[in-house]
């Protein structure tokens, strides 16, 4: 008797999560992403590398009801990536969980290392981190997991955005007190972009100190500042044509100034729907690295 009441027990718990699972919608999504590239340091010989891009993915939008959603998405290194649910609760939504933080802004399509997109060399990357977020709007405030260690507080981010037609900006800034022995950060951070007809321009530009506590930056130490600027031209349907410029700097404790520039050019080559080339040649680390290859990307 008793083996047959954990017998329904386990039953009912499997109809009921069968139920659950039927009631959403779960839309599936993958993009499989492969570099092959020839860099330049300055040596001798030049380097051939062909490499499966660690921001390859699969993962699932699911929607529970008008009020409930959710995400998740996996990396190559079976890594979490995305895994987060939201509340719409009418004036605003609630979020909890791993997403990209306020403190982001993707305005160049720059393919080299992994899709770059020159965020190391003056743009605006938090990237994902363990968040809780309230949205109203245009308005959103998170309290990120802090990236350094000994902290006592979470890292505060926000940002504004405000949509013109043709063209849009974005305000955001983060502050993060820092460990019990070292300093605190902060970045604030404008972006814009604008499409006239085939053309397209986007940048932004960032002040901080400490700003690589925050943001993936090169222009490490205090008195931080960045910026970049991104021109595209579509063609046709198959053809898109996009150059970038990108410079990040700061100083260090010893009154030192270290500085980064990048700057590429490629083609967005569709071939099909869902299916990418994209040749690109360029410069990363002021100079000292130059590249030429490809990426060949697939989405399903």
């Amino acid at each position: 008797m008793k083996k047959l009441m954990v017998l329904a027990v386990a039953m009912a718990m499997v109809a009921t999560f069968a139920m659950t699972a039927s009631a959403a919608e779960w839309n599936f999504y993958g993009s499989s992403r492969v570099n092959t590239w020839i860099t330049d340091t300055g040596a001798p010989d030049k380097v051939y590398t062909e490499a499966l891009q660690g921001n390859s993915r699969i993962g699932a939008n699911v929607k529970v009801s008008d009020e409930l959603s959710g995400r998740f998405e996996y990396g190559t290194g079976v890594n979490v990536r995305l895994l987060y649910g939201e509340w719409n609760f009418g004036s605003g939504s609630f979020l909890v969980g791993q997403t990209y933080t306020p403190l982001n802004m993707f305005y160049s399509n720059q393919v080299y290392g992994s899709d770059t997109d020159l965020l190391d060399h003056g743009g605006v990357y938090s990237g994902r981190a363990p968040m809780l977020r309230l949205k109203f709007g245009s308005f959103q405030i998170a309290a990120v997991a802090p990236a350094a260690g000994n902290i006592d507080v979470p890292t505060i981010e926000a940002k504004y955005s405000l949509s013109l037609g043709a063209a849009s900006l974005q305000i955001a800034g983060g502050y993060d007190v820092g460990p019990d022995l070292g300093e605190a950060a902060y970045v604030v951070a404008l972006g814009a972009s604008m499409n006239v007809g085939p053309v397209s321009l986007g940048g932004n530009i960032y002040f901080g100190d400490n700003a690589e506590q925050l943001i993936w930056t090169r222009g490490a130490g205090d008195s931080n500042l960045g910026y970049l600027i991104v021109a595209g031209f579509k063609a046709n349907d198959m053809i898109k044509l996009e150059a970038g410029y990108a410079s990040a700097e700061g100083d260090t404790p010893a009154g030192v100034t270290i500085d980064a520039y990048s700057y590429y050019a490629q083609a967005v080559i569709t071939i099909a729907p869902g299916v990418y080339v994209i040749p690109e040649v360029g410069t990363i680390d002021s100079g000292n690295t130059d590249y030429f290859g490809a990426k060949w990307q697939i989405n399903f």
